[in-house]
Formats: structure tokens, sequence, C-alpha cells
């Protein structure tokens, strides 16, 4: 749980190089576009103020003072050109030396008393912004000295505009720049992404030739295939299968040992139950001693049977051992599933003739299959004795080899029918877990190990195997069919 939690957490290596360099690179684009925003509102209120304050000078050229009164002579011309030159509204209020409205717009809001003379600009003038008809406008506003021979004083000029023009400016260097940096953006992620990919190439193939490898290949991999930041790690894995090679080398030496001294003491005890029984049969019949002899013989045939019962488990385990470990000593090469099928037939054939079993073997041509001769033929035996096993007196069992095509896939196939009692469709998984029987094999052979079906699955997941359990001919007894992918030799 910790570990598919810590794979749910870490997530794509390829994502996380993107997300960190992109998402700095995003935040960065978007205190740039605030900065160019800010910046775009100065220089458009620079460009615009000087185009506003060349307005105000020349309204104020033309107030005077005339007998004794401030007088603004303003034609409609010279407020027209203001107007197609700053592309927006114009306003303009002129005050008089003492207070007085003069000209223009007298409601034009008026000049706060906390606006600082601009220094940009030698004249005094200032510039504030007020909201003027529901219109936010910028405002110019000039003092302007005015006098003649009768007064002398200081008037008043304000002009203002709509800030439509500013704010037009203002988004137009916004989304220029925006645009340029969209295309950045962009362009960097798709060499992002290009270079990322170009540099994950080596750990993609080394992930690749990790999942081609065959099972029992615990070869070493290349570190100079790989970036050096990743080498620790290539060095890593081949220590660690280097290590597990030394286990599975040990654990089949053990399997080996284990098999010689576990088969030699039953075997000498077989033989020497057998023998005791052919010495009861030898035994003069004296009706003194028949109770005693017949009380030891049983005895002696329950330890015969006892002993071909530890016997048949001690080699189902070692079986199982060896399936576990996939394809085993020999190796994975080409072979007949048609004569591994005829081979242990004819091995087992004895068996089914003391039963008066019916034993049939049906193959088309020879069809062969990579993997391991002799776990092939411990899953053909298995099998066929389990079909022995649990197929009554005069019955029948049908051994079948032949290709079968799925879509593209060819397909090698391996079917062994009898008429026995069967397994019921809610038994035929659990059939495949170590040591379990289903009830109608405990009654047919109550001296079973529950391992034949576990070694078949094991023998066939080895060899990319699947195994199918269905009925028999007309619902009665059982059908395995085992499908292994045809070799391409």
């Amino acid at each position: 749980m910790i570990a598919n939690f810590a794979a749910a957490r870490l997530g794509s290596l390829r994502g996380q190089l993107m997300r960190w360099l992109l998402v700095p690179l995003l935040i960065l684009v978007a205190v740039d576009a605030v900065s160019v925003y800010y910046n775009a509102l100065e220089v458009a209120d620079i460009a615009y103020d000087r185009s506003l304050l060349a307005s105000t000078r020349a309204l104020a050229e033309r107030v005077s003072v005339v007998n004794g009164q401030v007088v603004a002579d303003v034609p409609y011309v010279a407020l027209d050109s203001f107007e197609t030159d700053t592309l927006g509204r114009i306003y303009y209020k002129v005050t008089g030396v003492r207070g007085e409205f003069v000209s223009g717009y007298d409601d034009l809001p008026p000049l706060p008393a906390d606006v600082k003379r601009s220094e940009a600009y030698p004249a005094l003038v200032r510039f504030y912004q007020a909201d003027y008809h529901e219109q936010p406008v910028r405002i110019a506003a000039l003092y302007q000295p005015v006098y003649d021979d009768t007064m002398r004083g200081i008037a008043l000029i304000q002009v203002g505009e709509t800030m439509d023009a500013r704010r037009g400016m203002t988004r137009k260097i916004l989304f220029d720049t925006m645009w340029r940096q969209g295309v950045l953006v962009t362009v960097a992620a798709l060499l992002v992404w290009f270079a990322v990919r170009f540099v994950l190439r080596p750990l993609m193939q080394l992930r690749s030739d990790v999942e081609s490898r065959a099972p029992t290949d615990l070869s070493g991999f290349d570190p100079d295939r790989v970036h050096k930041e990743m080498r620790p790690l290539v060095l890593a894995m081949n220590g660690y299968m280097e290590r597990l090679q030394t286990l599975i080398t040990g654990q089949r030496r053990f399997i080996a040992d284990a098999s010689h001294q576990l088969r030699t003491p039953l075997t000498v005890l077989k033989t020497q139950a057998e023998l005791a029984l052919r010495e009861f049969d030898r035994a003069p019949r004296d009706p003194r001693a028949l109770h005693e002899l017949h009380g030891l013989r049983e005895l002696v045939e329950s330890i015969a049977g006892t002993t071909d019962s530890t016997v048949h488990l001690a080699n189902r385990l070692l079986t199982l051992a060896r399936a576990e470990h996939g394809a085993a000593e020999g190796g994975v090469v080409p072979v007949s599933l048609t004569d591994a099928a005829r081979q242990a037939a004819l091995e087992l054939a004895q068996n089914a003739v003391a039963k008066r079993i019916d034993l049939a073997f049906d193959a088309v041509g020879d069809i062969l299959i990579d993997g391991s001769p002799l776990l092939l033929h411990e899953l053909v035996v298995n099998l066929l004795d389990n079909a022995i096993r649990y197929t009554p007196a005069a019955g029948k069992i049908t051994v079948r080899v032949f290709r079968e095509n799925i879509g593209e896939h060819a397909c090698a196939v391996l079917e062994v029918e009898d008429s026995g009692a069967g397994i019921l469709a809610a038994d035929r998984e659990r059939v495949f877990a170590p040591f379990y029987r289903a009830p109608s094999a405990q009654l047919a052979n109550p001296h079973g190990a529950g391992l034949g079906m576990t070694i078949v699955r094991d023998i066939a997941s080895a060899h990319g195997g699947e195994i199918i359990l269905a009925d028999g001919a007309d619902h009665q007894g059982l059908l395995v069919k085992v499908r292994f992918p045809a070799s391409g030799k």
C-alpha cells in the first residue's frame, strides 16, 4: 500500500520535469504581464500627457485680458483639431484671476489641493484624474500669467480628455507583449517536451530491455547506456540480480539434493513394505497365528499405502518448486507439444489399463512451442495422472493436440478430457490453489495431494499459456484446455 501511494504521489518523471520547468515560467510570465501592464499605463500617460499639455498651452495662448476682464478666444476649429489629435473627447475650462468662470465647461472637476506640479515639464502644470459625466478623464491644469495695463494675475486653464485612447494604447501594448510571450512559452514548452523526451530516451530503452527480458535471464545491464546520474541505479539492479541468481542457484541445488534425499529413503521403505507383504503371502497358514498375521498384514499394507502417498506428495512438491522457477535447467527451446503429450500417454498407459480406462490420443501434425521440455512433460503427466486417478473404471480419457488461430495469433492447444465426476463450476478457480481439493476429488481419491492443478497452472504461466476448465462431452467429466503461444520456428 505504501509503495502504491508513493508511486501515485511521484507520478510521471516526464510530467514532473515539465511542471518544474513550465510552471515557474508561467508564473514569471504572469508577473511580467503585470509589470508590462503598469509600464504600458506609464508610457501611455507620458505620451498622452504631452499631447494634453500641448492642447492646454494652445488654449492658454488664446487667453488674454480685455478691459480688465479675462477672456478666452477658443474657436471651434481649434477644438476639432485637439479632438482629432488626441482621439478622445475634449473638455476645457478657463478660470479668471479672481476664480471666476470664463469659458468652457463650468462643472469640470476642480484641481485637488494635494496634486503636485509635474516635474517632467517646466510649465506650471498639474495632471490629475477624475470622473466627469460618469467617464474617467485625465485633466491638465496649467497656471497661465495674464496681464494688461490695468491688471495682472494668473489664470487657470484646464483641459481634460477621456481615457479611452490611453486604455486602448495600454491594451494594445499589453496584448502585443502577451501574444509574443505566449508564442515564446508555447515554443519553450515544445522544446522542453522534445528535450525531456530525448534526454529520457536511454531510460525508456532500459525499461524496454527490462520488459523484454526472459524470466530466466538475470544478466546485468550496461551502465554506460544511461546517464551518469542513473548509473548507480543500474549498478544496484545488476547487484540485485547477481544476488538473486545466487539465491536461485542455491534453491535449485537444494531441490536436487532434497529430491535425492527424499526419494531414496521413501523408495527403500516402499520396497521393504512390498517385501514384507510377499513374506506374508509365503508364510505357512497356521490357524492359531492367522489372526495376528492378518492384523500385521493390514498394518504393512497401510504403511505401503502411506508411503505411496508420501512419494506422490514429494514428487509433486519438487515438481512445483521447479515450476515456480519458470523454464528450468534445460532452458527455453522449441519443444514438440505433440511428442510431449504422446510420451506422457505412453508412460501412464499401464495405469489406465489397470483401471480398464480407454486412453485415446489424437494429434494433428507436429505442434511446436517454446519452452522447457522437462516442465512441459511434467504438465502433461500431471493432467493425465489426475484424469486417470479421478476417472472411474471402464471410463474414457482423450488427449488432443492441435493448432488454433485466435485473431492473428497462432496457438498450440493441449486438451485432456475424461469421463469422471468433473469439477463444479464454483470450484474451478479454487482448484488451482495449493492443497485445495474439491469435494468430488476427495471422494474419488482420498489420498490425493491437491497440487496437480497448481503445478499445471505454474508451468503454463511460465510458458505464457492459459488454462480453461470446462465440462466434458455431453456435460459429463472434465475438459482441461491449455493454450500456448505457438513457436515461431
